[in-house]
């Protein structure tokens, strides 16, 4: 059997992180549902939809420039769609204080910033110079977007609780860095692949936090239940005492 080309691994790697990447965009179809149900965001928040928002805007911007990464253009141009879907129904939901903010963000973000980077590429910059400026500043935004669940994990480390930082999206997102790891090594694109090993890494640290922590709190949840009881039964008890003291007294 013959090996396979490094184009051919290259298309892939690409085409398993669009599928694994397809899934995480539509990771937070729950948590709008559940807003569309109720008819209000209720606390949740529009950061990580502009974020992402702003990020696939970006690549898209970059996979243009870069010509034929038709394996970029394919899922960003997607997330761009699904994420606009996100905001509009959050802005649509969302009280007027987070609506504002949410303007806000999504004008800063790809108003300004976008808006600024395309500017300066397109006017300054020409040539194999424009794709490694803007190549950069996509890794040096998908470095941040990655080292953005430095929080969740500080969160679980100090509550000792998984709650918010769900294994199966930390194994999603660990295997769609895989992909695009990959898939940016075989192209040798490393403006893709170089920020995808710290996604790796944080993305392996989530889930090996998720099993050192998972049933941290069963000792105490077990132990919250036993005083429960206790001081139901001392409540029934203290009741009783009082039903015959009451009938003692009659």
């Amino acid at each position: 059997m013959a090996s396979l080309s490094f184009q051919e691994l290259a298309f892939i790697f690409g085409l398993m992180g669009n599928i694994v990447s397809f899934l995480v965009f539509l990771a937070p179809v729950p948590t709008f549902y559940k807003i569309y149900k109720r008819k209000a965001s209720e606390g949740f928040q529009a950061i990580p939809y502009s974020v992402a928002f702003f990020s696939a805007s970006l690549l898209l911007y970059y996979a243009f420039l870069k010509k034929n990464a038709y394996m970029i253009v394919s899922i960003n141009g997607f997330g761009c769609i699904i994420e606009t879907i996100y905001l509009l129904m959050y802005l649509k939901y969302a009280s007027k204080k987070a609506k504002i903010s949410t303007v806000k963000l999504i004008v800063i973000f790809n108003g300004g910033g976008l808006g600024l980077l395309m500017a300066v590429s397109l006017l300054l910059v020409h040539g194999t110079k424009r794709v490694s400026l803007v190549g950069w500043v996509c890794a040096i935004i998908n470095v941040a977007v990655f080292a953005a669940p430095l929080s969740i994990m500080r969160q679980v480390i100090r509550t000792k609780s998984v709650e918010f930082m769900p294994f199966t999206l930390s194994f999603f997102l660990t295997l769609c860095a895989t992909m695009w790891f990959l898939y940016g090594f075989f192209v040798r694109d490393y403006y893709i692949a170089l920020p995808n090993v710290l996604g790796f890494l944080f993305g392996v640290t989530q889930m090996i936090l998720y099993f050192i922590y998972k049933n941290a709190n069963k000792g105490h949840a077990g132990t919250h239940a036993e005083m429960e009881e206790m001081n139901n039964d001392i409540e029934m008890n203290r009741s009783v005492d009082d039903h015959h003291t009451e009938n003692e007294s009659k």
